[in-house]
């Protein structure tokens, strides 16, 4: 394991870790609204782990909500009894960046522990596709993770599928270059190192979603482990 896949992943296991904690200590609870739960999380990872940096915007969905993919900025939203909740936080570690996605679910409504269940299901499911690959391009990989969403009975609900981490900030293209996203545009190969020869480490992250019942599940953490 090279220098930067070592401090990724521990980057990633002290996200994990802050995520057992917010769940321990009973956070993710109906009569908060996401606003408030995104500010414990905060909260929680400053003063139980130090980190007082997070890259990118700080997600709790709940409800509906879910159904947003990363870009939408949904009203907030009270979260409910028997309600499905999203976190996606972007904590930084000692320079180097996590991004953790994960579904909770408050209560034992079966179709959304079902969700819940396919979509990190899926996740792995689509690692190890990928690591059965020798060259892969982002549009391909985003094709595959809507035929898995299908597979499972699910609409694939992303913009992307994924995308590079790295010591921050991460490495950075054009304005228009969709070659670090898992993206149907981005037509490069995602194996393909970076301008110093280095290899680039990615987040694969995945969204399935239900439009009728309004429910959206969510899965994201680093691919190569």
């Amino acid at each position: 394991m090279n220098n930067a896949k070592q401090k990724l992943a521990a980057a990633e296991q002290k996200a994990k870790q802050l995520f057992n904690v917010v769940e321990g200590l009973g956070l993710i609870a109906p009569g908060k609204s996401e606003k408030q739960l995104a500010g414990e999380v905060v909260e929680v990872a400053r003063n139980h782990f130090g980190i007082e940096k997070f890259w990118h915007k700080k997600i709790v969905r709940a409800g509906a909500n879910t159904l947003h993919s990363y870009s939408g900025n949904p009203p907030d939203r009270i979260i409910q009894e028997d309600d499905i909740v999203i976190l996606d936080f972007g904590p930084i570690f000692e320079g180097w960046e996590a991004d953790l996605g994960r579904t909770y679910v408050i209560g034992l409504d079966p179709l959304k522990l079902k969700l819940k269940r396919d979509v990190e299901a899926a996740w792995h499911e689509a690692k190890t596709w990928y690591d059965e690959q020798s060259s892969l391009t982002g549009a391909q990989y985003f094709s595959y993770l809507n035929e898995l969403a299908k597979k499972y009975g699910w609409e694939y609900g992303g913009e992307i599928g994924g995308h590079i981490v790295g010591h921050f900030p991460h490495e950075q293209l054009g304005p228009d270059d969709l070659g670090l996203d898992i993206h149907p545009d981005n037509h490069a190969d995602i194996f393909q190192a970076d301008k110093d020869g280095n290899a680039r480490h990615w987040i694969l992250e995945i969204q399935f979603v239900d439009r009728v019942n309004q429910i959206g599940g969510f899965f994201e953490q680093l691919l190569a482990q």
